[in-house]
């Protein structure tokens, strides 16, 4: 679970919450055309851009930007450091046949080296996963940040909607006062669903995507040092680049506690 998405998230709406409350009715900033309007008119112009099923795909991929299953950097160079060794212990790859790998992409990479695949063979198959992954995910990001230039659009959309039903309506005092209100909200709701929602969620995929890329990269060397049946200790010294210095450090502090 990602806290930090959490508390952003919650955090903007219960402040933006707190100041309509205290500026008076809370009832005044709900105003059903001007939702219908910006949320109806994003998701339409997303569908009309995009194929239904990747935009499925992408509320989808969302979802990391909430919870992420990945293993931190030091955990999967652990990880890999242990097959190494077990391996080396036993003498044989085949000893790795059987022992639970917790990372996917690091358990297909060691299972085909168990199958006896060359390693070429290996890197290839790796290498059109790694840049399959990164591609969905860019896809997704793009629908995204898509949707929070949608969004503004389409409150300025309700906005000169709004204002025309007022201009037309200039000798009834009484509808003055709701076509202002839907002139003025699209564009509150467009603006906060982009700044709040779709554009920082794309921004927190593009990191969860670089994440992923890291973490991938290094099954990718680590699957070739166990092809070559590296020492376990090379093997650590050379996933260990991957790592921030910061978190390297307190991965060998641990190890001494």
């Amino acid at each position: 679970m990602d806290i930090a998405t959490i508390i952003g998230l919650v955090l903007s709406a219960v402040l933006i919450v707190v100041a309509v409350v205290l500026g008076g009715s809370p009832g005044m900033f709900f105003n059903a055309p001007s939702i219908l309007i910006v949320v109806g008119g994003t998701i339409g112009t997303t569908l009309v851009k995009n194929p239904l099923a990747v935009v499925l795909q992408t509320f989808r991929i969302a979802g990391k930007a909430f919870s992420s299953k990945l293993p931190s950097p030091p955990e999967l160079v652990q990880e890999i450091v242990e097959l190494a060794k077990e391996a080396r212990k036993k003498k044989d790859i085949l000893a790795l046949e059987n022992v639970e790998i917790r990372y996917g992409f690091l358990a297909k990479g060691v299972q085909m080296l168990v199958d006896g695949i060359e390693f070429e063979k290996i890197r290839a198959t790796m290498e059109n996963d790694l840049r399959a992954t990164v591609s969905r995910h860019k896809v997704g990001r793009e629908i995204l940040e898509g949707m929070g230039q949608a969004a503004p659009a389409f409150g300025m959309i309700g906005t000169l909607i709004g204002l025309v039903q007022m201009l037309t309506t200039m000798d009834d005092p009484s509808s003055i006062g709701p076509a202002m209100a839907v002139a003025l909200l699209t564009t509150l709701y467009g603006a906060l669903l982009a700044n709040v929602v779709f554009l920082p969620l794309a921004a927190k995929l593009k990191v969860r995507s670089q994440e992923e890329l890291q973490l991938m990269m290094m099954c990718l060397d680590g699957v070739e040092s166990l092809a070559a049946a590296d020492n376990p200790r090379a093997i650590e010294q050379r996933l260990f680049a991957f790592v921030p210095p910061k978190l390297r450090n307190n991965n060998e502090e641990q190890k001494a506690a």
